[in-house]
């Protein structure tokens, strides 16, 4: 019979005010999840994110070659592009 390895849970505090404690036990509520839980899934998306704009990506030099051409050769504008760029931006209507 295979055995399931379990992960400990550690636990992590932090000091909060109440308002913002307040605030993320509102938020936390809305979807019908756990203080903890909530807090460490939007830590979590945070860190993720973090990290991610922070890869680095290596490709030989005929991958890097064939990247640089396709952008010094943008695709031509089509007309979904040109209403694009003509409609105001959510924040300044």
């Amino acid at each position: 019979m295979a055995q399931t390895q379990r992960k400990e849970a550690v636990s992590i505090n932090i000091r909060a005010k109440a308002e913002q404690r307040d605030l993320i036990d509102q938020a936390a509520e809305r979807l019908g999840r756990s203080r903890s839980d909530f807090m460490l899934g939007a830590a979590c998306r945070e860190a993720e994110d973090v990290l991610l704009d922070q890869a680095f990506f290596t490709v030989n030099a005929g991958t890097f070659a064939k990247f640089q051409s396709m952008l010094d050769q943008p695709l031509p504008p089509t007309d979904k592009l040109r209403r694009l760029l003509k409609t105001k931006a959510p924040w300044d209507k």
